[in-house]
């Protein structure tokens, strides 16, 4: 398992690295349309939908990304949306992981997937325009998911049930801990610290989400992206809670060792719209 995890992880950054360092960004955005479009096909497969009908909800995503592309939205100012979007998340974040998976397969089949899909197309806009607004932007947002996985994960292992009595979330995701969740806010802020005094010993003129969040006030940044963890786990454990709808482990098996596209992404899906509200301009 480990060596699987490890060759489509590798064969997945011979792809993505070149595209994001492309000097245009086309091929970024094409990397990334391909796998929002696959994660759109998982999306329709987890609420019950047959073949075929994956395949054209997968085809409904590509078809409005490509429309977004073509009307000039990745490169207008788009704040409403980020605001929208992003507070969307956060309001049935918080619902989701209060009422669980009961309320959730109350809720229209319809509905779920044209939100799924709405939420995965304005995340592939976030990231294309993270991406405009340069490298050192966009893996800062990327960073800042990465960094609370690990640091929660080693947080978790190391501190887990040592502190707090309760997991955090055990009827959803049963292995989650609090010390995990802790561990991995204190790392994803010593990474924005880091990541600041790089971008000043540098002089870098493409500035970090880090950065830009610090020209503001150096407490707003930190307690932004103590927000912005937050709402990694939310998009963590909220896929969790639709497998667990479903009845299923992984996503899909599109890659090998690690599931599903939604799995690699679900952490990403909040942060990216509401990274682009705090930095957008």
């Amino acid at each position: 398992m480990l060596r699987q995890r490890v060759i489509t992880a590798l064969l997945l950054l011979a792809v993505l690295l070149p595209a994001v360092f492309y000097p245009r960004v086309e091929a970024f955005a094409f990397v990334a349309f391909i796998l929002i479009s696959a994660g759109a096909w998982e999306w329709a497969k987890l609420n019950q939908s047959g073949v075929g009908a994956s395949l054209a909800w997968g085809a409904l995503c590509a078809c409005a990304c490509l429309a977004a592309w073509f009307l000039g939205f990745a490169h207008s100012s788009l704040q409403t949306l980020w605001v929208f979007t992003g507070g969307g998340w956060v309001i049935l974040g918080a619902w989701l992981l209060r009422r669980g998976v009961d309320v959730w397969i109350r809720v229209p089949r319809l509905l779920r997937l044209v939100g799924g899909v709405c939420a995965l197309c304005s995340a592939w806009l976030a990231v294309v325009q993270a991406r405009l607004i340069g490298i050192n932007f966009l893996f800062s947002v990327l960073f800042l998911v990465w960094a609370a996985d690990v640091f929660a994960y080693f947080a978790g292992r190391t501190f887990g049930g040592r502190i707090f009595a309760r997991k955090l979330a055990p009827s959803i995701s049963p292995g989650k801990t609090w010390e995990g969740a802790l561990g991995g806010a204190i790392g994803v802020m010593v990474v924005a610290l880091a990541w600041r005094i790089f971008d000043a010993s540098l002089d870098v003129s493409n500035a970090s989400l880090y950065t830009r969040l610090g020209n503001v006030d150096l407490l707003f940044m930190l307690l932004a992206v103590l927000f912005l963890t937050m709402m990694s786990v939310v998009g963590d454990l909220v896929e969790s809670l639709f497998k667990r709808s479903a009845g299923v482990k992984d996503s899909s098996a599109l890659l090998p060792g690690h599931g599903g596209v939604l799995d690699r992404i679900d952490a990403l899906l909040p942060i990216l719209p509401l990274a682009m509200m705090f930095c957008a301009r």
